[in-house]
């Protein structure tokens, strides 16, 4: 394109007009142009003050210099337009232009071509310059409101940038939610299933999803929990019964107890803060079971994260699935599908202990610690009783028999001619573990709630003095222990799992057992058996003895997995959910199950947030995650919530407008790209609000004694 400016008057009725002289090399670039039977080539006419006259591949421009200029500046941006592919349309020629009349910063060409998705050769690219800024502000920010009237493309563009997020990878989920106000968001009395209840309110959000992706794709990435649609009633409930247990640095507490500030336990076995407590009502849970027998209840719209066997096997990262997503798809064949993080060695504050772990480890296995005599101890390994022995000072271990040891005072049992308690003997009481036999024995809560080394220290002991590796051909070696104290069986359950591990159980009922022989004769089993199946992480070594260790060595560890067995009903319950701030939002509850409740790494848009209240505009927000982003998008003149309630749209812009990495884009009707009359209905109706809002003011000033709040009470906005 070649521009030159003639000063000669030729046609000109006045000395001040000149003539501009524009070349087009490319007879494409005229043909589109001029448009189909000139069309476009009449609106630029039309538009423009100087005159436009074309002749072959020139076009000459003849007015006054500024308008010339006007002139030429449109058909340099229509030109590049074409060149990058751009087939000009009325629409886009207007708007060119309406952009230069307005002296925007950003040129035309680069607004009109800037690309957000491409498929099957039609792009999605914002229109107009308030949603170029719409969609600029989205990459640039984690928050981002946009608001404006209907027509704008604030749903469909949040949309095509939340396909692009999940195409690039940059996010791993897409949650598409907007609030079902004109049901109430009581869709119990609607006829048919939930997914027909909820379509009518859903149905925008999945028109533009089957815009943007293949059709036959978006149901797979729906069941994979890739794509989440739901209204903000269904979404807002991920919760547990008040009375679940979370694990926190202070041992167990109801989840329904605890407190915005108050520490948890994150998967990474530290504390993490609480950020939200949010009660969620009466709701149905169901009990989750895993197939090492630990089980927790959560509501059908909870979180887990899951990995599926084809996740592993290629590398792919956890997926986030419902409760509900699960029922009924827990196997494929005679696999478990859904496997769950195990929680990383939990370290609890570490405690000073009256005695050394490994030494109260084996003492809970193979010692005799009634305290009506002096406290002894049996190993078939005398490397068992020398380890008791170093780790207890000023007892010396004296060898009875050929297994049985008896745990004497170092320095005789006295001291001036005064008989002192022996030392263990005194611990023993310390510890309350004094009189305890072999089916009372327990592991006392200072221990079990310790350091990892000191948990480890003790399970180490027990599992020296009574328990062992279970080898079995082609198979990892696995760890057995036995007891038939069924506290002492908890307590080593969760020494195992706070250090990573997981562990099956199984009881051998003492009614109906073989008796059992002793030097000959038959003695009855007086108290169940439980069996205990152990597998911990590969770091964690389970023995000191070296002949287990070696036979666990070289029949090597296997890797602990948990996986989700069963989930059945459990009736309805008063629920809450809670917000932690770990990384990622996971927790530890029951059993010590990993699971959690906000969403990470996930593209989120709220649709229709006009029609929120503040409380659950705050839910709402409150459920970012790490790694993820929220569009909230809304039009507050079409508010459709009760007579009186405020919308949480109107509220949240005084409250965060000034909050670092959120971001209010205001959309107007000059941004609406339906039908030309759309932007006009929509100035219209601004108009004839406003007229209303100054007549009503004057009406209250005409009448003395009116009600300043009389005059549009009954107006819905």
């Amino acid at each position: 394109m070649t521009g030159t400016p003639n000063p000669s008057s030729a046609g000109s009725s006045g000395a001040a007009r000149v003539q501009t002289k524009i070349s087009v090399s490319d007879p494409k670039i005229m043909v589109n142009l001029l448009g189909a039977k000139d069309e476009i080539l009449r609106l630029i006419e039309r538009t423009l003050a100087s005159d436009v006259h074309v002749r072959g591949n020139e076009i000459t421009i003849t007015g006054d210099p500024a308008e010339n200029a006007t002139a030429e500046r449109l058909f340099s941006e229509l030109i590049e337009l074409i060149e990058r592919g751009e087939t000009l349309s009325v629409d886009s020629v207007r708007r060119t232009a309406t952009m230069l009349e307005d002296a925007t910063s950003e040129r035309p060409a680069e607004v009109l071509t800037l690309n957000i998705l491409s498929r099957r050769g039609r792009t999605i690219r914002p229109k107009t310059l308030g949603q170029k800024r719409y969609v600029d502000s989205i990459d640039e920010n984690t928050i981002v409101f946009g608001i404006g009237p209907a027509g704008t493309g604030k749903t469909y563009l949040a949309m095509a940038k939340a396909v692009q997020a999940l195409t690039a990878k940059q996010v791993s989920r897409i949650i598409l939610t907007r609030p079902a106000v004109e049901a109430g968001e009581r869709l119990g009395f609607l006829p048919g299933t939930l997914n027909e209840k909820i379509d009518p309110y859903l149905r925008p959000l999945y028109d533009a999803l089957h815009d943007m992706l293949d059709p036959e794709s978006i149901p797979r990435l729906m069941a994979a929990g890739t794509i989440e649609v739901a209204p903000l009633a269904y979404m807002r409930g991920r919760a547990q019964p008040l009375t679940a247990k979370v694990l926190t640095p202070d041992g167990w507490r109801q989840i329904g107890d605890l407190r915005v500030g108050d520490l948890v336990v994150g998967s990474d076995g530290t504390p993490t803060p609480v950020l939200g407590v949010y009660p969620q009502g009466r709701k149905p849970v169901y009990r989750v079971t895993t197939q090492d027998g630990a089980s927790t209840l959560a509501c059908g719209e909870h979180l887990w994260t899951v990995r599926t066997v084809d996740d592993r096997s290629k590398g792919r990262p956890a997926r986030v699935l419902q409760t509900q997503d699960m029922i009924g798809k827990l196997r494929r064949g005679n696999v478990h599908r859904y496997e769950l993080p195990l929680v990383q060695p939990v370290e609890f504050v570490p405690q000073d202990v009256p005695m050394d772990p490994y030494a109260l480890g084996l003492l809970l296995g193979d010692g005799c610690l009634t305290t009506a005599t002096t406290p002894s101890f049996s190993a078939k390994d005398p490397e068992l009783a020398d380890a008791l022995d170093a780790a207890l000072p000023g007892i010396t271990l004296f060898r009875k028999n050929e297994i049985d040891y008896i745990l004497r005072r170092s320095d005789g049992g006295g001291r001036g001619g005064v008989i002192t308690a022996n030392p263990v003997t005194a611990v023993l009481r310390e510890l309350e573990l004094d009189g305890t036999r072999s089916h009372t024995k327990f592991v006392p809560e200072r221990y079990l709630l310790n350091s990892a080394a000191v948990r480890l220290a003790v399970l180490q002991g027990l599992l020296d003095s009574g328990g062992g590796p279970v080898t079995q051909t082609g198979r990892t070696c696995r760890v057995q222990y036995t007891t038939c104290s069924g506290r002492l069986r908890d307590d080593v359950i969760f020494l195992v799992r706070s250090l990573g591990g997981t562990v099956t159980q199984r009881t051998r009922p003492a009614a109906g057992r073989k008796p059992g022989l002793a030097k000959g004769r038959p003695v009855d089993h007086r108290h169940d058996a439980h069996v205990l199946d152990i597998r911990l992480p590969e770091a964690l070594e389970p023995f000191r003895l070296e002949r287990k260790r070696e036979t666990y060595a070289l029949a090597g560890a296997g890797t602990p997995m948990r996986f989700i067995h069963t989930i059945e009903p459990e009736g309805e319950t008063e629920t809450v959910c809670i917000q932690v701030a770990a990384e990622d939002s996971l927790y530890v509850t029951d059993d010590l199950i990993v699971t959690h409740n906000t969403l990470n790494d996930a593209f989120i848009i709220l649709d229709e947030a006009q029609n929120t209240t503040p409380e659950q505009m705050k839910m709402f927000l409150t459920r970012l995650g790490f790694g993820a982003k929220i569009v909230v998008t809304g039009d507050v003149t079409q508010v459709d919530l009760p007579g009186g309630t405020t919308s949480g749209l109107k509220v949240v812009r005084e409250i965060l407008q000034n909050v670092e990495d959120v971001h209010f884009a205001e959309l107007s009707s000059s941004d609406v790209v339906r039908h030309r009359l759309v932007a006009e209905i929509v100035d219209a109706y601004a108009r004839y609000d406003d007229e209303q809002e100054r007549a009503a003011t004057q009406s209250v000033h005409a009448v003395p004694g009116r009600a300043a709040s009389g005059g549009r009470s009954g107006r819905r906005r």
